[in-house]
């Protein structure tokens, strides 16, 4: 087809890193997004044009780069405005119309601009704080910065400045605190204006750490600071600072803690306190608060906000006769009442993930209250929901309603980093369609303002290890580069700050905790991992460059740890933390030598540095990092591995981090592949992995030529499996594969959580090799179509927004034919590998194939006690026969057949009964004799 047959359009640019208008550099880069049917449509220019003041300008740059390309024009100047529009022409002689128009702000100050002082009433107790100005003349635009230590919100005149929430978020105070930037131009009227400032403690005064060891991190009261710069049509400029002439009293928060509650009188509101015409004269005066000595920076991530209000599915009355509501979901947030009584009445709302025998199940919370309290005016109908705290909770307890309770007057308001929905993966297998939803949720609930481990009880910390495992998942799912570059920029202070140990908590806020220092393989290895994420999802080509230094650093510390040997096993390690064989107050107990973890995270690290060093143009780093992963590896082969493939710690999670890793290769590879295959099998595909071998065993399996073993795995339901928890009704991942007992009983262990992503993280493996839609240049520009069929799967598909645009990818079977599909995004192409071996370079545009796969089926001979274990154990029919001839007879006999039995070639079905009673025996015969044989 032609060109002039189609059209091409260009969505408006994205400028810097999010699409807010504000930028914190005066040289952001650019990005665009091409969408036209014309196929295998590519880039070969692009016309670039900024209007400024009036005056614009254009920049032709030839190529096929649109994602995050240099700034072409002149710097930004601080405050300045512009507009920018992009229009493509294409290498078929195609061209674009100009694109919609962007507006960049630049919202950093000038250097050595910040004026505002931190003020506050000197105490920890929420207050009030409010300032008045005068507007002399047509203001064309006000801009407000404003912070805290602490959390605060800010009104103009009696008017939110935005919808943000938690504001200014978490960082690592003692270095860094983000300043934000609205523009309130709207709410400026002529005459007396005011300011007015909410201020609680937020993370700044909260107790971080465990049981009786929790205690403040930061010192000092919390305070905030704002600067607001009015630009008047005359050309005048008026700035208005907080300073030590505001006023401050009281808030109605009484008490306000992220993980104990908030606690709200509605007797001691203030109408119109942030009025202009509100008599503050019996306020006091604030005081000039110490504070870490930092200069604000622009906030580089997007907000918190409230992203979305779900309704009460149910109303439950427990056995002890309490009122909880159930929203049908794990979420993050809090709640909204409506409530109408007397004055001086106070509600109480307990919040928990799940309930045991009927009651909230509140343990798990350990020291986090998570209860709200709000006690009513009297002044009718009234409205509150907390802003100053959030909790992880499905249930909600109500305690003391003011007459029949009503669900429809309450709602849970969903909050999380307000970052934009990039990827999905869908089946028609309902139980793993169920957990994938469970994966997105769990990270909805976890990226608030930094990457946590969990979100509801006394922790809700920053683990390094958990988002270095999630990091690929998340990249998909979510666009959350500049979430996660913001949040590395406290990695690499705090680094900084412990002599080049990427601490395992980030922001490092529980120093009483023995190594958090200390370098801990898989998790102060995020500092290399995340970056290399970020590059490979996004082309994040920036933030290699500013994570280099931190990475070297990282593995020079760690080069050193493990001295002349390369074998980094002295100091604490976690090793594969979480092993479901690991008693369950020891969790770092695992099968997997934690030397092993940590050699073979040793290695990544160096081998990822080096590749950053390439592509930074560090010839000398490149090689040197080179030569040391290849010393790694060899140390490792030579100490863990047999030369027939064995490992020293037979386990899979040591198989699967050489596998995955790269540590092998050729026939030793093929031969670890073997080996984890049958370990697998062994354990009657249940998990055996922990924490740092779980995200990647199927990848492992997949790339060794065993994609039905990890089917199996995959769609396994027995406990441990991925999908155990949604059997049990989970709406989130747990932190334990066995957080709730099958009897309803929550896990006896001290640390148990059922909103933890790690485990998730096999959800990249769905979208990449399941699904098979990866990237296989950096932020997708080749895309590679390679989808696994899986036995226990009919269909399987994908879709991502890349950088580049939408991309799709799947398959269906319909008998013994499965159909392909894909959808390439116009300015990149695909590499297509079908299962049968076929390849296909493509363009953009949607694309469809067809092979014929018969669905697998083993052979299947008459069988009985005398057949091998392994053939039972692979015929998922054939041992569900067994365990239900057993279950009739002898349930607990079933349940520790089904735990202890070890499913291996050479042994046969009789071995593991050979107690069992003659009933039991028949039984299991005449079950077995019942199943139909056939051939392949």
């Amino acid at each position: 087809m032609s060109p002039e047959n189609h059209t091409v359009h260009v969505h408006a640019p994205r400028i810097g890193w999010t699409d807010d208008p504000f930028v914190t550099s005066p040289c952001p880069p650019l990005s665009w997004k091409t969408a036209t049917t014309l196929p295998s449509w590519m880039q070969a220019a692009a016309e670039l044009a900024i209007t400024r003041d009036g005056t614009t300008a254009t920049v032709r740059i030839d190529g096929s780069e649109s994602v995050l390309v240099t700034w072409p024009f002149a710097p930004l100047k601080p405050g300045e405005s512009a507009h920018i529009r992009v229009k493509v022409y294409g290498k078929d002689g195609s061209t674009s119309s100009w694109s919609p128009s962007a507006e960049v702000i630049a919202g950093f100050l000038p250097p050595d601009a910040w004026h505002a002082r931190f003020i506050g009433s000197g105490s920890e107790a929420p207050h009030l704080i409010r300032g008045t100005f005068d507007v002399h003349g047509t203001v064309r635009r006000a801009l407000l910065h404003s912070t805290a230590f602490g959390a605060y919100d800010i009104r103009i005149n009696d008017v939110p400045a935005d919808d943000c929430e938690l504001k200014p978020g978490w960082t690592s105070y003692q270095w860094r605190v983000n300043l934000d930037v609205a523009d309130v131009t709207a709410h400026i009227r002529p005459g007396r204006n005011a300011l007015g400032i909410t201020l609680t403690g937020g993370w700044y005064t909260e107790r971080f750490g465990f049981r009786d060891a929790a205690c403040r991190f930061y010192e000092g009261a919390p305070a905030a600071a704002a600067q607001l710069t009015l630009e008047y049509e005359d050309g005048t400029v008026e700035t208005v600072i907080t300073d030590e002439r505001w006023r401050w009293t009281r808030a109605p928060v009484v008490s306000a803690s992220l993980y104990q509650g908030e606690i709200y009188d509605a007797r001691l509101q203030t109408p119109g306190w942030s009025s202009p015409s509100f008599d503050d004269s019996d306020w006091d005066t604030v005081r000039i608060v110490a504070v870490p000595e930092v200069t604000p920076s622009m906030r580089s991530l997007p907000p918190v906000r409230v992203i979305e209000h779900r309704a009460v599915e149910r109303v439950l009355t427990t056995p002890s006769g309490k009122t909880v509501l159930d929203f049908g979901q794990n979420l993050v947030g809090r709640i909204r009442i409506q409530v109408t009584g007397e004055r001086g009445h106070t509600v109480t709302l307990r919040h928990a993930e799940v309930l045991e025998h009927g009651e909230l199940g509140t343990r798990p919370l350990r020291n986090a209250a998570a209860t709200d309290h709000y006690t009513l005016s009297g002044d009718g109908k009234e409205f509150w929901e907390p802003k100053w705290t959030f909790h992880g909770f499905r249930y909600v307890e109500v305690d003391n309603w003011p007459g029949p309770f009503t669900p429809e007057h309450v709602s849970a308001a969903v909050m999380h980093t307000d970052m934009a929905r990039t990827g999905d993966f869908t089946t028609s297998h309902a139980l793993l369609q169920r957990l994938h939803e469970n994966v997105v949720w769990g990270m909805r609930g976890n990226f608030l303002s930094v990457p946590t481990d969990c979100p509801q009880r006394d922790e809700r910390l920053g683990w390094t290890g958990d988002i270095q495992v999630f990091a690929p998942t998340a990249a998909f799912l979510y666009d959350c580069d500049a979430f996660l570059r913001s949040w590395l920029e406290d990695v690499m202070l705090e680094q900084r700050a412990a002599g080049g140990v990427a601490p395992m908590v980030v922001p490092a806020v529980i120093p009483q905790v023995p190594g958090l220092f200390e370098p801990i393989a898989a998790w102060g290895d995020a500092i290399t991992i995340v970056p290399a994420v970020l590059w490979e999802r996004f082309a994040d080509h920036d933030i290699l460059r500013r994570s280099f230094d931190a990475m070297t650093t990282w593995v020079d510390v760690v080069e050193a740890r493990a001295g002349s040997t390369l074998l980094w096993e002295e100091s604490l390690q976690f090793g594969d933390w979480l092993d479901p064989d690991a008693p369950p107050e020891r969790p770092g107990e695992a099968k997997t030598d934690a030397g092993i973890v940590a050699t073979a995270y040793f290695f990544r690290s160096a081998d990822l540095t080096a590749k950053a060093a390439a592509l930074l143009g560090r010839e000398a780093d490149a090689r040197h990092y080179a030569d040391l992963a290849e010393r790694i590896a060899h140390a490792f082969r030579s100490a863990y591995i047999t030369p027939r493939g064995r490992m020293m710690s037979d386990a899979p999670s040591a198989y699967t981090l050489a596998i995955v890793f790269g540590l092998v290769h050729g026939e030793q590879r093929q031969a670890m592949g073997n080996r984890l295959r049958d370990l697998v099998r062994s354990a009657g595909y249940r998990i055996t992995t922990g924490f740092v071998g779980t995200p990647i065993i199927c990848d492992a399996l997949t790339a060794t030529g065993h994609a039905a073993a990890a089917s199996r795995l995959l769609t396994q339901t027995e406990c441990p499996s991925w999908l155990y928890p949604v059997t049990m009704g989970a709406t989130t991942v747990w932190e334990r594969w066995d957080s709730m007992l099958e009897d309803g009983s929550i896990n006896p262990g001290q640390m148990t959580s059922f909103n933890h992503y790690a485990l998730g993280a096999v959800a990249d493996w769905l979208h990449r090799r399941v699904a098979g839609l990866a990237p296989l240049e950096p932020a997708y520009r080749v895309i590679r179509i390679a989808p696994t069929l899986l036995d226990d799967l009919d269909d399987a598909s994908a879709w991502h927004e890349t950088p580049y645009g939408r991309a799709r990818a799947g398959w269906q079977r319909e008998g013994a034919k499965v159909y392909f599909h894909a959808e390439i995004p116009p300015n990149t192409q695909a590499i297509v590998e079908l299962p049968s071996g076929t390849r296909y370079e493509v363009g953009s545009g949607v694309h469809t194939w067809v092979e014929v796969h018969p669905p697998n089926s083993l052979p299947r001979s008459p069988l009985s006690l005398r057949s091998s274990l392994a053939t039972i154990i692979d015929d998922r029919q054939a041992y569900e026969a067994v365990l239900n001839a057993i279950r009739t007879i002898d349930e607990s006999r079933a349940e520790t057949f089904r735990r202890t039995t070890r499913w291996r070639p050479g042994r046969e079905l009789r071995e593991p009964l050979d107690k069992a009673p003659v009933t039991i025996l028949a039984a299991v015969e005449q079950a077995l004799a019942g199943l139909p044989t056939y051939d392949r």
